[in-house]
């Protein structure tokens, strides 16, 4: 196992210039509960103005805030059904095939470009909790496409994960929910795992090494959760940070590996409690669809689907969404933005929605359009 050295730390904020294929679907996987939606569900939606609407940003994140223009896309996309499945929670990948890692029913399987699914690793299956998410690491010492899964029971921590078998556990003594993971793979963090905390309202972020050793990055960041991303260095003067939203707020905010939290944009999406801004990723080069989990919630006034919805790479090129913008979506309903920054400041753009009833959950994950 090779050695992590971390990388150095460089000046804070410089700026770094289908129809699915069901045939081949597990029978477990393959039912698809219904649920009527709700009227809150009928009702809840975004009013974007046609031409542009006022938002409150933060300037550059500082403490101060000044108005600027979010558009809706003149063409905006739409969030569609890939593929049905039995409790989706999260994606990850793409793998080296262009499969993608999907979390479903406490299991892992692997989704084709062409909606295909299969087992993976089937020798783990979740020991329960809420939202054990996960991420795929790109290679080093953490392996090339080893899965990590968070593990809110029976020891909390995370779990390295290959096609045959499970890694030892890294433990997480911080104290509150762990909801959130992603690799630095900028670099700023020491190409490092991340992952948030949640109590009493603030957040915490460790920084874990391929060797197990946990460091503390921030204590008492804003609550945020959900499908974390560190940015690109195209991403403005948040750069390497780590970008995280919170759904009680409706903002997007970014944690600097020295533990300072500075907002990057206020979405202007439904804020609330299972509502708010919560999947995310920064769009790849490439002819790319979007993906992302719709997982059935009942009892909720957006109640979900169980099924994997998808934005076609055509559709989001039409709606204006770039390579390097961060796709942001909230989880009732799964509107969603496209946000860039550059080194004037960001910009929120309305790019799609999605059902009404869906509930979005985890990472935004992109694959080869076929």
């Amino acid at each position: 196992m090779v050695d992590l050295r971390l990388a150095r730390t460089v000046r804070r904020h410089d700026v770094h210039l289908t129809a699915p294929a069901l045939a081949a679907t597990p029978p477990a996987l393959a039912s698809v509960l219904t649920v009527s939606p709700s009227s809150r569900a009928r009702h809840a939606g975004i009013h974007v103005a046609t031409a542009a609407a006022a938002l409150a940003l933060a300037a550059c994140g500082s403490t101060t805030t000044k108005a600027v223009t979010a558009h809706k896309s003149p063409k905006p996309a739409r969030w569609t059904t890939f593929v049905h499945v039995t409790g989706p929670l999260d994606l990850a990948g793409p793998r080296h095939d262009g499969s993608l890692v999907l979390e479903a029913a406490g299991r892992l399987w692997l989704l084709g470009v062409t909606g295909q699914i299969r087992r993976f690793a089937p020798a783990y299956t979740s020991p329960g909790g809420t939202e054990p998410y996960i991420t795929q690491a790109s290679g080093g010492c953490f392996g090339n496409q080893t899965v990590y899964a968070l593990r809110l029971r029976a020891g909390r921590g995370m779990v390295a994960i290959t096609p045959r078998a499970v890694g030892r556990l890294i433990r997480i003594r911080a104290r509150g929910l762990l909801d959130g993971i992603a690799f630095d793979q900028t670099g700023e963090f020491g190409h490092r795992l991340l992952v948030t905390i949640t109590a009493a309202g603030k957040t915490t972020v460790e920084a874990i090494d391929c060797h197990g050793g946990v460091t503390t990055v921030a204590r008492n960041a804003p609550r945020v959760e959900g499908g974390i991303a560190v940015a690109p260095g195209t991403f403005g003067r948040f750069a390497g940070d780590l970008i995280a939203s919170s759904e009680q707020l409706g903002k997007v905010f970014a944690i600097t590996p020295h533990g300072k939290s500075l907002v990057v944009a206020d979405s202007g999406l439904p804020r609330g409690q299972d509502i708010g801004v919560e999947s995310e990723a920064f769009v790849p080069s490439g002819k790319r669809d979007a993906l992302v989990a719709d997982r059935v919630s009942l009892g909720n006034p957006h109640p979900g689907d169980n099924v994997v919805l998808r934005i076609q790479a055509a559709a989001l090129n039409a709606a204006g969404v770039r390579p390097g913008d961060l796709l942001v979506a909230g989880e009732g309903g799964a509107l969603t933005d496209a946000i860039s920054c550059s080194p004037p400041g960001c910009k929120v753009k309305y790019v799609a929605g999605g059902p009404s009833r869906a509930h979005v959950e985890g990472h935004i994950a992109f694959a080869a359009s076929p």
